[in-house]
């Protein structure tokens, strides 16, 4: 691993920090829209709703962030890809297994999960879009120039 820290590592945290506080909007918000449509049922699905978008909002943010710890090295984009594909199909797979299981449980009301999932899934792509506009990164921000060819004045005349 490589000291050289990639310069969206801060966006990244930004994005985490803001998406947290924009899912504490949503759980309350939810929470009080699916406590009056449905009870403590709706309170507790809008809860669930929004935990489930924040932990797989975190997911991504955490695997670049993990990912990026290998900058610098020679195995740097294989590391990068595979860590957040796999991170990707974590997500995959934890959201089918929680489909059925969630599914079948009672106190579970399914319109209030959905739109509190919606919700925050479409919150956090906004997030991520507001942080790295507001970023001011160039777009070639980690890059290093190759040593240019010493000068023909340079070499050794005959």
């Amino acid at each position: 691993m490589s000291t050289n820290t990639p310069t969206s590592n801060p966006v990244m945290k930004r994005a985490l920090v803001w998406g947290g506080m924009l899912a504490l909007v949503i759980m309350v918000v939810g929470a009080i829209v699916g406590g009056i449509v449905a009870g403590w049922p709706g309170v507790a699905s809008a809860l669930v709703g929004t935990a489930l978008a924040v932990v797989f909002m975190g997911i991504t943010a955490a695997s670049i962030l993990l990912a990026n710890r290998f900058a610098g090295g020679d195995l740097f984009v294989p590391a990068f890809f595979g860590i957040v594909m796999g991170g990707w199909l974590l997500k995959l797979i934890v959201f089918v297994v929680l489909v059925f299981v969630l599914k079948a449980q009672p106190w579970v009301q399914p319109v209030v999960l959905f739109l509190s999932v919606v919700a925050g899934v479409i919150g956090s792509l906004v997030v991520d879009v507001v942080v790295v506009m507001r970023s001011r990164m160039p777009y070639a921000s980690d890059v290093q120039l190759p040593v240019p060819p010493k000068e023909a004045d340079d070499a050794p005349r005959q």
